[in-house]
């Protein structure tokens, strides 16, 4: 397995930021003195609250397996504490047709407000892309809470989310009854079977990524269950007719003395269509609560077809969740199922040089695609029997895209053709657009229901 720590502090950004009197070096993990700093800057990055002990030393835990980067001023107050910090490791991200792609995660980027402008975000997004190239990774990928900064990088937003608001009193279930059961358990029962039920839902949608140890028990506060927070949660796992676990939801409810409370979920994990409307079902007919509010939840989302008044479901805080960077399109355009057959000709402007070129991508009709560079000759005998290929004579469709739209049209979250009435994608023959919507479409809408 591929160590991220493996690789060396990139030198362009070592002397770049040298000349600027700073310091960018990796963080020994090791050095638990170090971590803590580096711990102590990203979270004061994010405006969080300093971390309770336990949850300080789960966080740790997590950037020890990880790459992780500072910069240091030595000339600050406290020069042990970075004024900038990243971390990035290798994970799986799901595409179209079940498969998974190698990716590189993105995380903690933070710049102190003493040190902007001064190009230190340019140097640490830039290294990040030549660690994932080195690391054989297909595309990077982050999540964000500034949505201006990362298409200069060739990022672009690939899968949204949104947070779901259920009006209790005007719920009324229509869909159908789960043959399998939900039943409460304590987190520190579920934390077994969590990671494979994982697992599970996230092949099943675009847009997941891998889940890294520690993340799960994070999120069923089996850290430091003796906290507040942690005693304050709810889990609820459902399991099909056979008796499998296929889900699990965990939430809180917040509420006044003696008033109704509302529901705060901001896990909620199904591997299989009955488990996603079982805890829905759950979730939406508490007692004594007025709303629910579910977090990071899918645009395309199916509870209000399972009510009978759908105006019972509304969608706020949409936002462009996932951004996607391409780095190497012969490996990504492959690693996912196409909509149609067809050939596509992808011209890909990349000012950063990693993805720039000209790709043919010949889709066959079961979903599986040939892609290489144009200027490097076709398999012969593979273009004779591939179903839907351009016959000869035939006029070339083609589009000429920034890697920015090639990140978002990447996993179907959005057509082609939106981006071009946009102006943000050429079509070079007519039908081309066409013809790359029915490509790129995907059966399910990208979700990704975690940060990271």
């Amino acid at each position: 397995m591929f160590d991220p720590r493996s690789i060396p502090a990139d030198q362009s950004t070592i002397d770049a930021l040298r000349g600027r009197g700073l310091d960018y070096r990796q963080v020994d993990p090791a050095d638990e003195a170090a971590l803590q700093a580096w711990a102590q800057a990203e979270t004061r990055g994010f405006h969080h609250a300093r971390p309770e002990a336990a949850e300080l030393r789960r966080e740790l835990q997590v950037a020890k397996q990880r790459s992780v980067r500072g910069v240091y001023d030595p000339s600050a107050h406290d020069a042990a504490v970075p004024v900038a910090t990243v971390d990035g490791w290798p994970s799986g991200l799901s595409v179209p047709g079940g498969r998974s792609v190698d990716a590189w995660a993105v995380s903690a980027v933070t710049v102190s407000p003493t040190h902007r402008r001064r190009g230190i975000a340019r140097a640490l997004l830039e290294a990040q892309l030549r660690y994932a190239s080195e690391a054989g990774a297909a595309l990077a990928m982050l999540t964000l809470t500034e949505a201006t900064i990362y298409g200069r990088y060739g990022f672009g937003p690939a899968a949204s989310a949104a947070t779901i608001k259920v009006d209790r009193r005007r719920v009324h279930w229509i869909g159908p009854g789960a043959p399998g059961r939900v039943q409460f358990v304590e987190p520190a029962d579920l934390i077994a079977k969590a990671p494979a039920i994982a697992r599970r839902a996230v092949a099943r949608t675009p847009g997941e990524i891998d889940r890294w140890p520690g993340l799960l028990e994070r999120q069923l506060r089996v850290v430091d269950p003796d906290s507040a927070a942690s005693r304050a949660l709810r889990v609820a796992r459902y399991d099909d007719r056979s008796g499998q676990a296929q889900g699990f939801i965990a939430y809180t409810v917040g509420r006044e003395p003696n008033q109704p409370g509302v529901v705060e979920c901001d896990v909620f994990v199904a591997a299989t269509d009955e488990a996603e409307r079982a805890l829905w079902h759950f979730l939406v007919e508490l007692d004594f609560v007025t709303e629910i509010h579910a977090r990071l939840r899918s645009v395309d989302e199916t509870l209000p077809w399972l009510l009978e008044d759908p105006r019972a479901v509304s969608m706020h805080d949409v936002v462009d969740h996932l951004w996607l960077r391409v780095l190497d399109p012969v490996v990504a355009l492959s690693a996912r199922e196409y909509g149609a057959s067809g050939t596509l000709t992808l011209e890909v402007v990349d000012p950063l040089g990693h993805a720039a070129g000209t790709y043919v991508l010949d889709a066959s009709g079961d979903g599986h695609a040939e892609v290489r560079r144009a200027d490097e000759a076709p398999d012969a005998a593979a273009a004779a029997t591939r179903p839907g290929r351009r016959s000869r004579g035939q006029a070339a469709h083609g589009l000429r895209l920034d890697v920015r739209e090639l990140g978002s049209v990447y996993l179907g979250g959005v057509r082609p053709s939106v981006l071009a009435r946009a102006g943000r994608i050429d079509e070079l023959s007519p039908g081309s657009l066409a013809l790359a919507d029915r490509l790129f479409a995907a059966p399910r809408t990208p979700h990704l229901s975690i940060w990271f």
